[in-house]
């Protein structure tokens, strides 16, 4: 095992490193830099560069970029009490999986950072000019990669370490784009609306689903994994209809790119239909075994009582919410004809979340995020639309974020030909060349410096933007050897 590697992702580990809040880890790495002796500069964004001149006989070989991102995905379980804005993640080593207590452990992307920092202060490896690129902010809006001014970079090769599949070379990517909604409403006191109902509702129940694997929604999109979100609205637009249900909450999700692990919703209803909801609850909760036991073997469905809310969303708004949402697709939508087993097209419905406006007088409201991707442009807008047009039943705003671009792949790329061949020198064996469904940094790179020759590897990990991400150990040894073999013979 290299130990530096591990070395550095451990220190890596202790700084608290959101996204949007990368102070700590960017000050981290300016220092790590001061250390080294390493030339170092950060721009506005946050963005960190180091450069480190060409070894003895290296010196007449063009220059190389590394680059990584430094937030990390914050997903925990919710029996664990961890804050990412202060607390180190906590790992241990199962076999030969690195892992994290009950929290996502950051290998996206901090083992990226670690091999480029290990390469970079090993005394031993011989490698032309290096820059070292680590960006702010990649998982929630690529704002680091997108602020990057022209001329910081001054080469014109670029190796991204933010990939995540073992013996895999990555040429492109698909672009994507985030849409936004908002429901307002007055919340509504039951005790004030008793004389608009016929039956008083007096009983309270929770709705709960969790254990789900959830994942990354690029990665994992197309791998049959429910999305809490959905099962709990899919439960909803069965009974409102037919029974006196008024709906107090609902929250689901987190992170627009991750699928959604855990939702919940609470309910009020009249005594009188106590026994038809659970009936239903129960036949619903088989119909979901069958659906998804295969894949979400630990999946929880719960309906519990619990205390009478205090108000509620009005019956009209609740139930064209519920319709919306059963409306708003989610999941894969397309593959790809021009490469087998690329998933092209799809969307996440990534959050639901109860909110209120921060004024004096502000209005309650839920937000629901959604996440579109795609590897053709067309078909990217056309599903923001299609998302734009279910969400609009029920929401009063709808607007989508600027997106970002595709990388499109480049099978005459130079630099691909020798990332593949130092691979067959050290391993024996082929790679694979493939485009990602996921959403890299590198289209945008390219939107800035259009000459650019790119290539993505990593180490294999799984469950990455879950509690259940794990990295390879003997994986990242040999993606980490692979670097220092492509370094050694560009």
């Amino acid at each position: 095992m290299n130990q530096k590697v591990f070395d550095i992702f451990a220190e890596i580990c202790k700084v608290p490193r959101p996204s949007k809040h990368e102070e700590q880890i960017s000050r981290w790495l300016q220092s790590f830099a001061a250390a080294h002796g390493i030339e170092c500069v950060a721009d506005e964004a946050m963005n960190v560069i180091m450069r480190v001149p060409a070894t003895p006989g290296y010196e007449d070989r063009e220059g190389v970029i590394l680059q990584a991102h430094m937030d990390m995905v914050c997903e925990k379980n919710g029996d664990v009490a961890h804050d990412f804005m202060t607390d180190p993640i906590e790992t241990y080593i199962d076999g030969e999986w690195l892992k994290a207590k009950g929290t996502t452990l950051g290998g996206d992307d901090g083992i990226g950072i670690s091999m480029a920092l290990a390469a970079i202060t090993d005394p031993e490896l011989q490698h032309p000019a290096i820059e070292c690129l680590f960006t702010v902010d990649e998982e929630t809006g690529l704002t680091g990669a997108m602020k990057l001014r022209d001329g910081m970079l001054r080469h014109k090769r670029l190796i991204n370490l933010d990939s995540e599949d073992d013996g895999q070379i990555f040429i492109g990517c698909a672009g994507g784009i985030d849409t936004l909604a908002k429901m307002y409403y007055d919340p509504i006191n039951p005790s004030l609306s008793e004389a608009a109902h016929s039956i008083i509702p007096s009983f309270a129940i929770r709705l709960s689903v969790g254990g789900l694997m959830g994942g990354h929604s690029g990665d994992d999109i197309n791998k049959g994994r429910a999305n809490a979100n959905q099962i709990l609205v899919w439960f909803l637009a069965r009974i409102i209809p037919q029974t006196e249900v008024q709906l107090a909450s609902i929250n689901g999700g987190n992170l627009r790119n991750a699928i959604a692990r855990e939702a919940e919703a609470v309910i009020a209803i009249p005594m009188a239909f106590k026994e038809q909801i659970r009936i239903e609850w129960n036949h619903f909760v088989a119909q979901m075994e069958q659906v998804f036991g295969a894949v979400e073997t630990d999946m929880r469905l719960d309906l519990e009582t619990t205390d009478m809310p205090d108000t509620f969303i009005p019956s009209d708004k609740a139930y064209r919410l519920v319709m919306a949402l059963c409306e708003c697709p989610h999941g894969m939508i397309a593959m790809s004809h021009d490469i087998p087993g690329l998933v092209e097209t799809s969307t996440n419905l990534a959050s639901i979340k109860m909110k209120q406006e921060s004024t004096m007088y502000g209005r309650s409201y839920i937000e629901v995020n959604t996440s579109q991707r795609s590897s053709k442009e067309s078909s990217k807008h056309h599903l923001k639309w299609v998302v734009e047009q279910a969400l609009s039943m029920a929401c009063d705003e709808v607007t989508h974020g600027d997106g970002y671009p595709g990388w499109t792949p480049n099978p005459s790329s130079p630099l691909l030909d020798i990332t593949r061949k130092a691979y067959i020198d050290l391993f024996k064996s082929e790679p694979k060349v493939l485009a990602i469904h996921a959403g890299l940094e590198c289209g945008l790179f390219l939107e800035k410096y259009p000459y650019l020759d790119m290539v993505s590897i990593g180490p294999q990990m799984y469950g990455v933007h879950s509690p259940q991400e794990r990295l390879s150990i003997p994986s990242t040894d040999r993606c980490y050897s692979w670097l220092c073999q492509i370094l050694k013979t560009l």
